[in-house]
């Protein structure tokens, strides 16, 4: 009996990722179009291999062996197919990055502009969340991620220098609300707070005071009680700019505003630094001719 490579392809998606919605926008199909490939692999091999439910998507016991079987074979083919862009002129193919919204925009982003002008036939697809996204599971390429966060059997490359992350607010606030002196003072200010999907509540601020030699650092953590709160840490900025409250944000994310003065820096003694952002991906991907050009074009140099 001969298979496609396609339909089996596409099971293992659906598999791994225990959704047909998920596994439908890696493949760029829709979701009916994957259901009926699905259901006629099925068919054809005369076993059921996938449970479904309104919620969820699982492996019957025939669905596993056979996942556990051909996904390391299907994961070689494509492998050895990109290995091919060695005999290109123009290396050609598909790259699945996933990081944070602050990293991609306000670090990232001209590189990886450069990177598409310079490799017009690789197409990137790019997914900016704050969850600590799977991404073997959701077969990402690559993750980006701060240092502390990335698994430690992944392959990492440093991209960015320590990440620093300090409160500010508007001149026009300050003028209104006076300057906090000290972390405390913070509990009678006007706070805007950072929702993170991973565990459905408000970002801390954690405050550092670096210590000296006979005394050691001091760190705060701060729960804020917010007047606003966002899913997206350039909106914290915008209301931070019009003078809404007062945020915690990375200071490379707000180094034109302080530098033209719609933004000042508070509690300046109190300033938090962080590892770095690293790009992470697990070890199969190295061989890839087409994955080291943008691990080259994304490192820090």
């Amino acid at each position: 009996m001969s298979e496609s490579l396609n339909d089996l392809r596409a099971f293992t998606l659906v598999a791994e990722a225990g959704s047909f919605t998920k596994a439908a926008g890696q493949m760029g199909v829709s979701q009916s179009a994957l259901s009926h490939t699905i259901k006629a692999l099925e068919k054809r091999i005369g076993i059921k291999l996938l449970n479904r439910t309104t919620r969820s998507v699982s492996t019957t016991q025939a669905g596993e062996q056979l996942l556990n079987d051909i996904a390391p074979l299907i994961s070689g083919i494509e492998q050895k197919l990109s290995a091919l862009n060695e005999f290109r002129s123009s290396p050609r193919g598909t790259l699945r990055i996933n990081g944070t919204e602050h990293v991609i925009h306000s670090i990232l982003w001209d590189k990886l502009s450069r990177f598409a002008h310079d490799y017009p036939d690789i197409h990137l697809e790019i997914t900016t969340d704050y969850t600590l996204t799977d991404i073997v599971k959701d077969r990402y390429d690559i993750g980006i991620r701060l240092g502390h966060a990335v698994d430690k059997d992944m392959i990492a490359v440093r991209i960015t220098p320590d990440m620093q992350m300090m409160v500010v607010a508007s001149p026009e606030y300050v003028h209104t609300y006076g300057n906090p002196n000290i972390p405390s003072d913070l509990d009678h200010h006007r706070c805007l707070a950072l929702r993170l999907p991973t565990h459905e509540n408000l970002m801390n601020w954690e405050l550092q005071k670096s210590g000296d030699g006979f005394q050691k650092a001091e760190i705060v953590n701060i729960h804020p009680r917010p007047v606003m709160i966002f899913s997206h840490a350039h909106l914290l900025v915008k209301a931070a700019v019009d003078g809404l409250g007062l945020a915690w944000v990375p200071a490379l994310m707000v180094k034109s505003e302080l530098q033209s003065g719609k933004l000042v820096s508070l509690l300046d003694e109190w300033v938090t630094t962080y590892d770095g952002y690293y790009l992470y991906y697990p070890n199969r991907r190295q061989s890839s001719p087409l994955f080291r050009l943008l691990v080259d074009a994304l490192r820090l140099k």
